[in-house]
């Protein structure tokens, strides 16, 4: 797919987050070119643009607004992922994060493995942790649910080299499908350079007509278990059960079943 990049100047670049635990968001981009079929943020940001993957709106003033002084933890990003495609030709990701107050407490994640490419601007800020999503898909599946992004392989490999360098890593596990996602395998491939682990089940919802039709095409008793609240709590339970059994430091489990749920754990 052809990316269209919309180059604009805005007023802000931090923004007040709803997300429990996170104070300010940043997005130096809006739209992803990954265009995951399932991601919640095309209706978030919504479609005016173009079908969701065809652009990128690039806030090109955004390094001189990173100077500002924010307290709390920020989050990169929310509604794009800072380190898709255009950001190899742009450097608006390396831009914004050359010129931010290093005394911010930052979180950043990624599908890309070229986020490694700033491990040096990494190393400067006082509180900094790095995190890939990770979920294990692969040939078919990845094929259906994910067909633009990094290979699995490589985002484990970017978060090994996070790691030896030094910095806190996190894998952050999702979407979790029943019956395609192995969170175990997951988490015994990467325990030992990661530093915590937050998992997500899969937002249907959010994820839109299109897509649950493709999940209940392609992969019907995940879907079933996701529609129905008896199988659905007890896919959760049973989840449960399987991370704590781990022995990781987990931060919780996000679930999507009308409406936001969080288990902590």
């Amino acid at each position: 797919m052809k990316v269209r990049v919309i180059r604009r100047r805005v007023k802000t670049l931090y923004t007040r987050s709803r997300i429990p635990g996170v104070d300010w968001s940043v997005n130096q981009y809006v739209g992803c070119s990954f265009a995951c079929p399932y991601c919640y943020a095309k209706n978030v940001v919504g479609e005016k643009e173009g079908e969701w993957g065809s652009w990128v709106v690039a806030k090109v003033n955004a390094p001189e607004l990173a100077r500002k002084r924010v307290s709390g933890r920020v989050v990169m990003s929310t509604v794009s992922d800072p380190y898709q495609p255009v950001e190899a030709e742009l450097k608006l990701t390396r831009s914004v994060l050359r010129f931010m107050d290093k005394r911010n407490e930052l979180s950043i994640l990624t599908k890309s493995p070229l986020v490694t490419r700033d491990i040096d601007l990494f190393r400067l800020f006082n509180s900094i942790e790095v995190g890939l999503t990770v979920n294990s898909f692969e040939g078919r599946e990845k094929a259906l649910l994910e067909p633009m992004t990094p290979v699995m392989k490589a985002r484990i490999n970017a978060l090994q080299e996070l790691h030896d360098a030094g910095l806190r890593t996190y894998a952050f596990v999702s979407p979790i499908i029943p019956g395609v996602t192995d969170v175990s395998d997951i988490v015994e491939e990467t325990r030992d350079f990661v530093d915590h682990y937050f998992f997500e089940v899969l937002n249907l919802r959010k994820a839109g007509e299109g897509f649950e039709s493709t999940l209940r095409e392609n992969f019907p008793e995940s879907h079933r278990v996701l529609t129905r609240a008896e199988l659905f709590r007890a896919f959760i339970d049973g989840l449960i059960s399987e991370v704590r059994s781990l022995g990781i430091r987990g931060e919780g489990i996000e679930t999507h079943f009308r409406g936001w749920g969080f288990v902590r754990l």
